[in-house]
């Protein structure tokens, strides 16, 4: 197969207009301000707080094994102007009903977990009286009605946005508290001895920097972030896996911010973090005014809303979009758009669908989330086995084909994916 080599590709992108450059780059910052949320906010930090930063470069290692199947969704979509989802009907059956069936399960148990999140952190950061379920309620009709107000150009106008605030203030608080980490944690092993360890490490590894079916959602924003240009507009796939890879550099190099705060602010003081993310959210902010000042606990607390504003946005137009793509590929319509009207119509059901489960599930919450968690590990190997077998078995240019390097980290992710799903449930049978 012909391809540009690496360097050439990077010298070209360099070389971008600034225009092309956030063409390139748009639909991977949605990707990382949907990603940058529980898992970095929750996980990362949790990470830092107990095991300081021995779990550092695992951060870094998740986040490098899941790439190719994150990447494989854009690079799909450039290259044969259709979703995932009209990948996985050309690669069999059995792969689009998976991917329905993971989609309808998780779906709405996850945009119901972000949201409430988001309202919980939003609760504790203002002291509001009102209860998280119509704070939660809240917050989802609110980000409907904006989402059908502005649509897809306002949303990415927004998202980076907040990504940039999200980044600078992110930055700025683990600045400040790179004096007070233990550096010597770096080298700790010990988790891997620990049976909990392994089982919080494996319930890292399923949400960094994201659930695998977002790759789906990915390869529905680059299309329409494409759908206005004309055929000879089309940025070379080069430029385009170059834009993803500096918003995916971005949200690994966040994973790793929030384990360091986590790992200065707290284990080195030898606080426990708190298990709920609004408790935890509260708690850091709390620790930063104590031992850094005011204006350190502000940039934390910016820092957690937009975490969650990102991620609770994007889910929900996510979400929205995959429905709708599940919905073309039913009328038989391959690669088909939705339309506007569509596109609202799976927003109000999603909607619908979240407040419905918030509900229903707010007396065992918990139950949920681990049954969600158990489901993503099968999920999470399944996606990137077939978005690998798409991206080398169905119909498209032979020049839009992986590398041979990133089809041996694809593989190397799905079995390490695989292996841990396996030891998660091993681990829980003990």
């Amino acid at each position: 197969m012909v391809q540009q080599p690496v360097a050439a590709v990077f010298f070209d992108w360099m070389h971008m207009r600034a225009s092309d450059w956030q063409r390139a780059a748009g639909p991977g910052l949605l990707f990382s301000g949907s990603a940058i949320g529980i898992s970095h906010l929750v996980q990362s930090t949790r990470a830092g707080a107990m095991f300081g930063l021995g779990l550092l470069g695992v951060i870094l290692l998740i986040n490098v094994i899941k790439y190719p199947a994150f990447r494989f969704g854009m690079d799909y979509a450039h290259a044969t102007r259709k979703t995932l989802v009209g990948g996985y009907r050309e690669l069999s059956p059995w792969a689009i009903g998976l991917f329905v069936l993971i989609s309808l399960l998780i779906g709405p148990i996850g945009l119901a977990a972000v949201s409430a999140t988001t309202a919980a952190i939003f609760a504790a950061l203002s002291g509001t009286d009102l209860s998280i379920g119509v704070l939660t309620a809240i917050a989802i009709l609110a980000t409907v009605v904006l989402l059908m107000i502005g649509g897809y150009g306002w949303m990415d106008r927004l998202n980076k946005l907040l990504v940039a605030f999200l980044t600078i203030t992110t930055i700025a608080a683990t600045v400040l508290v790179l004096p007070r980490v233990e550096w010597g944690t770096m080298s700790d092993i010990g988790w891997s001895f620990d049976p909990l360890g392994l089982l919080f490490v494996v319930a890292l590894a399923g949400y960094m920097p994201n659930a695998m079916g977002s790759s789906v959602t990915l390869s529905i924003w680059t299309l329409k972030s494409q759908e206005d240009e004309a055929e000879g507009e089309h940025l070379p796939i080069g430029a385009m896996r170059m834009g993803f890879l500096a918003s995916y550099g971005l949200t690994a190099i966040l994973a790793l911010c929030f384990c360091i705060m986590g790992a200065g602010v707290m284990h080195s003081n030898g606080v426990a973090p708190e298990t709920g993310a609004a408790d935890l959210a509260t708690q850091i902010i709390g620790l930063y005014r104590e031992t850094l000042g005011p204006v350190p606990a502000m940039l934390a607390a910016i820092s957690a809303l937009c975490v969650m504003a990102t991620t609770m946005i994007a889910s929900f137009d996510g979400g929205a979009r995959a429905l709708g793509a599940m919905h073309q590929e039913y009328l038989g319509n391959v690669g088909g758009r939705t339309s506007n009207k569509g596109y609202f119509v799976f927003l109000l059901i999603s909607a619908a669908m979240s407040i419905l489960f918030l509900f229903a599930a707010m007396r065992s919450f918990s139950a949920f989330i681990d049954l969600v968690t158990s489901i993503s590990f099968i999920a999470g190997a399944a996606f990137a086995l077939m978005n690998h077998l798409v991206m080398t078995r169905c119909e498209m240019p032979e020049s839009a084909r992986p590398s041979r390097g990133i089809r041996l980290l694809s593989l190397s992710g799905i079995a390490i994916m695989s292996a841990m799903a396996i030891m998660f449930f091993v681990l829980k049978a003990i």
